[in-house]
């Protein structure tokens, strides 16, 4: 058992799918680890889950991998909540390898935007720092994911990247609910997929909404 902040936490890795024996509730965190940030030239390597019940499930994806039942049968629960921080890039990436969408979505970027109008830091980072009083370290944020023996310190923080976005998410909900903008968020959070489909069609770059 290993303390994230002060949240205990279950690190338990997985070779290419979770196991049938995964107790799963209504709402998982969910993060990706990839070989690069580009989605045409680079690949999903790693993706991280909890339920918020102390265990954090790591799932080692192996190139090429199409297929993971177990997974996408979570992604594709729409009774299982999915909370992303930049949805964005990891659902892309997801819907690349798997072809299936995750629904229906939280994205705790999208809502520190929406209602941290006061900055312009809106990484996981500062949203821990400021919402939770917790200092999480991105150190191993640029390293080889792909490598087939993951190191314990890229494990610990690929775990760091999930274990509190249930936490951001009851926080940046609750500053929604002041500000009157939950409803919009969850509108913002509707269309995402709609955006990840843009993005996996070609117009990953392209502001169609532009005026130019």
């Amino acid at each position: 058992m290993n303390y994230y902040g002060r949240q205990p936490c279950k690190v338990i890795l997985h070779k290419g799918d979770l196991p049938d024996y995964v107790e799963k509730s209504d709402s998982v965190a969910i993060d990706t680890e990839t070989t690069g940030l580009h989605l045409y030239r680079d690949r999903l390597c790693l993706i991280q889950l909890t339920f918020n019940d102390g265990i954090c499930h790591l799932i080692q994806i192996d190139k090429d991998q199409t297929e993971a039942k177990n997974l996408t049968n979570i992604l594709a629960d729409e009774k299982i909540e999915k909370i992303f921080h930049f949805g964005r890039f990891d659902m892309a990436m997801l819907y690349q390898a798997f072809k299936v969408m995750p629904r229906p979505i939280y994205c705790t970027k999208l809502a520190s935007k929406l209602v941290r109008t006061y900055t312009e830091r809106h990484g996981l980072r500062e949203l821990c720092r400021e919402l939770l009083s917790i200092d999480i370290s991105k150190d191993k944020q640029c390293s080889d994911w792909a490598a087939e023996a993951l190191q314990d310190d890229q494990k610990h923080y690929a775990a760091k990247d999930v274990v509190f976005l249930h936490k951001l998410q009851e926080k940046l909900s609750e500053m929604l609910t002041r500000e009157g903008r939950y409803n919009l968020a969850m509108s913002c959070f509707d269309f995402l997929e709609h955006r990840v489909h843009l993005d996996c069609a070609g117009w990953h770059d392209i502001d169609i909404f532009a005026h130019l």
